[in-house]
């Protein structure tokens, strides 16, 4: 948080910031305050941070510091806030693990709303005990509690930093000081005054004004751009002036956007309504641009200078016929700013010596109507696919149109007008026939090439007229509301158009979770099946929480960074170093000639030898003093290639016969026999994209030479550290046992650092072992998306049978999936994929083949489901299709084909239905799903552009792998004399609470209290060959080798526990060491038996499966393809779970990142294989604003699963398939769109199901007037690589 005092004003202006964008000289004279500042476990933990802990609101913790510091900025300048603004204060937060609500639900506690019920709009309250803590059969509680508020410290204003008294002296002294500071390749300026500032920029006009960075920081950060000479105009007061004048509302170039939103929500409520229309449509898009950090960073100088195409502001100031003041050493003047501005034309532009001072924003008029629009990947915090400002001025009472104004942003390199289809239009009635003529006129003046960079060209074509037929339907509306004398009314707004009016807004989430409460028997003592809060809740919310890259520096440290292929497909024909070691600071370079032993493994090579085989393959490396030098070192390292064909696409690769290994296949029944009995068959395909991981926490790797007998320390974020020591050893040519490496915790990981990692940590320590020195490597975002791969996107054909009453009895499945250009998981993954397509459906006739293609892109790899939620994606879809052939419900197709009883997969593996079926009519009954369809068909029929879906998806998760070696575990449990127990195991902690159970398990089988069990690290050093974390069976497996361990050293305590009944622990064990019993166990776990046979395509290949099922509802514009997540329903059968908390808040993140992966998260690939979206900018992962407004999560009681520790289930991975109710119930929505418009039949919807998506599957006149282009006929800007 950074805090600054205003000596004119006397205030103190406290706001959030990214620090990434943040110069330092910027902070000159700020207070600036981190979460490690605001308070620790050393002196005082501050509320914020103790009651995010508490609530569950932290799992692997890396993102928690940034939600403390929103919030903490919040509440300094707002002690009571609204829910609206908590929610708007995260807007530029983002989390991977918890799926938001935990978070949600502990800034609530600080809220000014009291008494927010958590049921709110469902029909129930949360006070009605009847419902939600009901018991369950056996007897035992049923609680929503995951924390007790009543325990949160209270927060007390008093208790707070004060802004440090010498920074105000320093502030009201210095301000007419000029401030210079000198680097080595810039200059930064910060003059003290107006004509300081025109009189440097005359002296320096290419120097850039920078006040926020947010649009210079990120070219020179991302682009590689320099400026010399930088000018900082923060502290002129000019700048910053807010004033209402006669024409309208002055603000200064340098006030940022979060204070423009403040002032216009102030000014908006005082002026008359008719003056407001352009702060209102500015207003608007305020509330969705950006994130919080950037509005209170950005100015609206910036905003303005910079004419992003995507900047949402600038068509509604130009619309709005805003004024800039100018100024230079010449003098000042005053220019409109129009769309010749926008576009930079030479004569309506500023100069180079001119800076701009200010805008005049006018009021509008009596008969001005101004309108405002934009679509995003994301509703708020992800810039514009298409946004628009709209301005018609009318004669005085009348409706024909005096002045029209329309721009667009996101169609071209700049912000475009239809200005010649405007001035055609002047004189019209605003009427149907304008409509029809203004969207035909509009389409003809504004185009866009089919080969437009960003893509989505007929979907932002559209845009172009849904948008100026909402702004039709607003002025529309608008004249009507207005009562004029003489005036003819207007023809009122058809109910079918009201619909179009008015965009979705986010509402504050709730939610309630429901599990049974332990037996009441159970001793207080034992935390088994308490919800306890994450070990480490604490230190993440605190910042003490250290992940790799947070390790101190250790002495003669060098940084590394790597060069990557720019080909997807090529012969390495020269690599020339010799400029990269000219650098300063660059001490050598890392070829793979330097790798000692093995170069990675038989598929996989460290450093690339020879060939490449895709963008971003690591080449070579260079090492340096400074992470900077490191990266320009890089730069400089030359490499000439010889261009190779590549093969990309699913499609390419079944062309060439390019795969990885054999065709996977399963059978059951007889599939010929099978289609010749039904009644109906369809044949389909659908197309799922990949999903990037986007952990927080980039991979990071330290390497420490121990300096004697070729040891060496390995600190590497990863899942499975003795993967990184094999293959760093093999790469050394060393014993694995000179090789120790550590993970303390991992900033979440999702299946991608599993592989990936070890290749990270042979790099480094090639150069370690080179140098003689540690190595540091950690990727930036960017080159991390681009190395690392994700998710395998899936094309999937179907042929299936069924009777007219829905019965399914045959299906014949062929699957596809994008290995990339490596071995990898692909094998394991398309295995997984065959063995689980029937999901919860027992179809008698049923085959499924799979191959996984072998392409010239990054090689995916594990991502979290494995294959399941492609697979059952694409089951479902077919599924779907059914029920729209036979006219059914699509819950009775669902109902009718699912598994019942006991029942063999088609592998043959024999399992218990009972409770999908109970997790199916749970779910119905939870989720009132009839009376809801019916609110939903009946919402349907009175709104004809906005429509609503509901889905119900059963799900049948089949947890860990098809083979035993990967289930077994091992434990070492220290108990010292002291009575304090150190447990350490093979599992990473990565978010999914897994030391945090382990621990529960030794406090409950040694029977002591928690707090006298601690968990260090996991290290090679401890627990030798442990298998890696994944499969969502690591707390089950550790669990069973801890119980182990410490069942051991019980039986050994036993005789003299037996002695003294009555003695304390202490006592116990003081004893135990005196009579010489041995106070160190080792704990094994074989492993749950699996295998299969793909011979004979049948095996027990899965220790037990998950059920659940999920509801959910959406609402979607059919003019944007925009939706709304309504509510879901979630009921999971975790059986007994080890911690409510920690399983819950699993599923709920696991389910919003299947809400990611299903509609909105997208990855794009060039034509030549390059991959476009490689941060945050590009790729949208959900935020507060895309979950339900309602989540309610439901574990089934009286559940028992036989072979896990304590009856448990592993539950980390299968939520995330939940999140397809999601996309089942836009579909849903869509086939209402269509069936109104009597388009008849099946339709395909493919995944991501994005706005785009949504919005050209919702056919209608729009959508078939803008220009169609060929396949074939030009270059996509992308393809679809599945």
């Amino acid at each position: 948080m950074i805090s600054t005092y205003e000596p004119t004003s006397k205030k103190i202006r406290h706001y959030p910031a990214n620090s990434c964008l943040l110069p330092i000289c910027s902070l000159h004279g700020s207070a600036v305050t981190t979460v490690e500042g605001l308070g620790s476990t050393k002196t005082r933990v501050h509320p914020i941070q103790e009651r995010l802990a508490k609530c569950h609101g932290s799992q692997c913790g890396f993102c928690t510091p940034g939600m403390v510091m929103s919030m903490y900025a919040l509440l300094r300048n707002h002690p009571e806030p609204s829910m609206e603004q908590i929610t708007a204060a995260l807007d530029g937060n983002l989390c991977r693990c918890t799926g938001y609500r935990p978070i949600i639900d502990t800034y609530k506690s600080f809220s000014g709303e009291k008494g927010c019920c958590p049921l709110r709009g469902t029909g129930q309250c949360c006070l009605d005990k009847e419902d939600v803590c009901a018991a369950s059969d056996k007897g035992n509680q049923m609680l929503s509690d995951l924390c007790i508020p009543e325990e949160f410290q209270p927060i007390d204003p008093t208790q707070e930093f004060i802004f440090p008294p010498e920074l105000m002296r320093m502030a009201q002294q210095q301000t007419k000081r000029t401030l210079v500071f000198y680097g080595e390749r810039t200059t930064w300026i910060s003059p003290a005054n107006l004509c300081e500032l025109v009189e440097l920029k005359a002296m320096y006009p290419k120097a850039p004004l920078v006040v926020g960075n947010t649009s210079v920081g990120l070219e020179m950060k991302l682009a590689g751009v320099h400026h010399s000479i930088i000018i900082h105009p923060t502290r002129i007061p000019e700048l910053h002036v807010v004033s209402n004048t006669n024409h309208g509302l002055v603000v200064g170039a340098a006030c940022c956007l979060a204070q423009l939103r403040d002032t216009l929500m102030k000014v908006v409520p005082e002026l008359p309504e008719e003056k407001t229309q352009i702060f209102r449509a500015l207003l608007l898009q305020l509330k969705t641009l950006a994130g919080e950090q950037i509005r209170s960073l950005a100015s609206i100088g910036g905003h303005i200078a910079g004419r992003g195409s995507t900047w949402d502001l600038n068509p509604v100031l130009a619309v709005g016929r805003s004024l800039l003041n100018l100024a230079s050493k010449d003098g000042t003047r005053q220019i409109p700013l129009n769309d010749r501005f926008l576009a930079r034309h030479e004569n309506a532009d500023l100069k180079p010596k001119e800076v701009i001072v200010s805008v005049l924003i006018p009021y509008s008029k009596k008969d001005d109507f101004v309108s405002a629009f934009r679509q995003a990947e994301r509703r708020k915090n992800a810039l514009s696919v298409v946004n628009s400002g709209m301005r018609v001025l009318f004669k005085p009472n009348t409706d024909i149109i005096m002045d029209l104004n329309i721009l667009y942003g996101g169609i071209g390199p700049t912000t475009v007008s239809a200005r010649k289809s405007c001035q055609r239009l002047i004189g019209r009635q605003w009427n149907e026939q304008l409509l029809d003529d203004a969207c035909k006129l509009v389409l003809g003046e504004i185009s866009l090439p089919p080969s437009a960079p960003g893509g989505k060209v007929e979907y932002r074509r559209t845009l172009l007229v849904s948008f100026l037929f909402k702004f039709y339907l607003e002025v529309l509306h608008g004249l009507n509301k207005m009562v004029r004398t003489g005036r003819t009314k207007y023809p009122d707004l058809s109910k079918k158009n009201m619909s179009a009016l008015g965009a979705f807004h986010c509402e504050t989430p709730q939610g309630v979770q429901t599990y049974e409460d332990v037996d009441p028997a159970q001793s207080l003592q034992d935390p088994v099946g308490r919800p306890i809060m994450h070990q480490s809740g604490v230190k993440h919310a605190t910042g003490e929480a250290v992940y790799c890259n947070d390790i101190r520096a250790v002495d003669e440290e060098l940084f590394l960074a790597v060069v990557t292929s720019s080909r997807a497909h090529a012969k390495i024909v020269t690599i020339d170093v010799s400029e990269a070691l000219k650098v300063p600071g660059v001490v050598d370079v890392v070829t793979a000639g330097d790798v000692p032993g093995i170069n990675g493994t038989y598929y996989e090579q460290a450093f690339a030898q020879n060939e490449v085989i895709c963008v971003g393959q690591i080449v070579c490396a260079v090492v340096a003093e400074s992470a900077v030098q490191a990266k320009q070192g890089v730069e400089k390292v030359k490499i000439e290639y010889e261009n190779l064909e590549p093969i990309l696409t699913i499609e390419d690769a079944i062309k060439h016969n390019s795969y990885f290994g054999k065709e996977k296949k399963v059978e059951q029944g007889n599939i010929e026999e099978g289609f010749k009995s039904v009644d109906q068959i369809i044949e389909g395909e659908i197309h799922i994209g990949g999903q990037e991981h986007f952990y927080l926490e980039t991979n990071s790797v330290l390497v420490v030479p121990r300096g004697e007998d070729n040891e060496m320390d390995v600190y590497v974020s990863t899942q499975d550290a003795a993967l990184v020591q094999v293959l760093v050893a093999l790469a050394l040519n060393v014993q694995s046992s000179k090789i120790m490496c550590h993970t303390k915790r991992v900033g979440g990981s999702f299946g991608g650092k599993i592989t990936k990692p070890a290749y990270f940590a042979v790099i480094a320590a090639v150069a370690a072992n080179k140098t003689g020195r540690p190595i540091r490597f950690t990727l930036e975002r960017n080159e991390d998306m681009l190395i690392t791969g994700g998710r395998h996107p899936l094309s999937g054909k179907y042929k299936v049978g069924f009777m007219n009453d829905g019965r399914i009895t045959a299906a014949d499945i062929e699957c596809y999936i994008n290995g990339g250009c490596t071995l990898h998981e692909s094998e394991v993954v398309i295995e997984y994929v065959v063995l689980k397509t029937d999901n919860a459906y027992n179809i008698p006739n049923f085959r499924v083949r799979g191959r996984a293609c072998k392409t010239n892109l990054p090689s995916n790899t594990a991502f979290r489901g494995f294959g399941f939620p492609q697979a059952c994606l694409f089951t479902e879809s077919w599924i779907a299709a059914v029920a729209t052939q036979t006219g059914l419900p699509h819950e009775k197709i669902r109902e009718i084909n699912m598994y019942k009883g006991v029942n063999l997969t088609p592998y043959k593996e024999e399992f218990d239905a009972t409770n999908l079926v109970k997790c199916w009519n749970e779910c119905m009954a939870k989720s009132e799903y009839y009376s809801r369809k019916t609110a939903v068909e009946e919402f349907n029929k009175q709104n004809y552009w906005k429509k609503k879906g509901i889905a119900i998806i059963p799900m049948k998760f089949s947890v860990g792998t098809n083979a035993t070696q990967y289930h077994q575990a091992a434990a070492l449990v220290h108990i010292y004399t002291d009575g304090s127990v150190l447990v350490t195991h093979g599992g990473i902690e990565m978010g999914q609470g897994i030391h945090t159970k382990m621990l529960q398990i030794a406090s409950r089988e040694l029977n002591v209290p928690l707090s006298y069990v601690h968990f260090c690290e996991t290290s090679t050093v401890t627990v030798p060959n442990a298998i890696v974390t994944a499969g969502s069976v690591g707390s089950d497996v550790n669990g069973k080798a801890v119980q182990n361990a410490c069942q051991i050293l019980r039986k050994r305590l036993e005789p003299i526990i037996n002695k003294n009944p009555g003695g304390k622990w202490e006592d116990w064990i003081t004893e135990a060491h005196a009579q010489s019993v041995s106070l160190s166990a080792t704990g094994y776990f074989r492993g749950y038996v699996a295998n299969m046979n793909w011979d004979t395509g049948e095996g027990q290949a899965f220790p037990y499966f998950v059920f659940g099922a999920a509801c959910s509802e959406v609402e979607i514009d059919c003019l944007t393809g925009d939706h709304k997540n309504i509510r879901t329903d979630i009921v999971m059968d975790a059986c007994f779970s080890i911690n409510p908390a920690v399983d819950i808040g699993q599923i709920e993140g696991a389910f919003v990142q299947g809400v990611g992966l299903y509609t909105m998260e997208e990855i794009k690939f060039s034509p030549e294989g390059e991959q476009y979206t490689l941060g945050p900018d590009t790729y949208k992962i959900p935020a507060v604003c895309d979950i339900p407004q309602q989540l309610r999560v439901y574990l089934l009681p009286n559940s028992q699963n036989s072979i896990a520790i304590y009856s448990s289930k592993g539950v980390g991975e299968a939520g995330l398939f939940l999140g397809c109710s999601v996309f089942f119930a836009i579909r849903d929505a869509v086939a209402a769109v269509r069936k109104e418009r009597r388009l008849t039949g099946t339709f395909t919807l493919n995944s991501p199901l994005t706005v785009e998506r949504i919005r050209m599957a919702c056919t209608d006149n729009f959508t078939e007037m803008i220009p169609k282009d060929k396949p074939g006929t030009y270059k996509p800007w992308a393809i679809d690589i599945a």
